[in-house]
């Protein structure tokens, strides 16, 4: 897999937007990615040093529609921590 089809997006959310403050940075990941590809694929798209990296499956939810049950899509999530002083610019000079 090449690093581009590891990380698959930033997740935007009120959470992750108050962890930038602490260096951590939250992306949806391919599910088969371990945490070393994880890494590798950050310090190689974003050119910075990745200290640490945390991963969990986000559960699918059950939703309807009318009459019809069924459920959203489970992935994968990680939390990247970047070492200090250094920072990833997702969203440009917004964050």
């Amino acid at each position: 897999m090449t690093a581009h089809e590891i990380i698959i997006r930033p997740v935007v959310s009120e959470r992750s937007f108050s962890e930038m403050e602490q260096n951590k940075y939250t992306f949806e990941v391919h599910k088969d990615a371990n945490k070393f590809q994880i890494k590798d694929a950050v310090e190689e798209i974003f050119g910075v040093k990745v200290t640490r990296v945390n991963t969990l499956i986000v559960k699918p939810k059950t939703k309807r529609v009318r009459y019809v049950a069924g459920k959203t899509r489970s992935w994968k999530k990680a939390v990247v921590t970047v070492a200090e002083g250094q920072s990833i610019e997702i969203f440009g000079n917004q964050a």
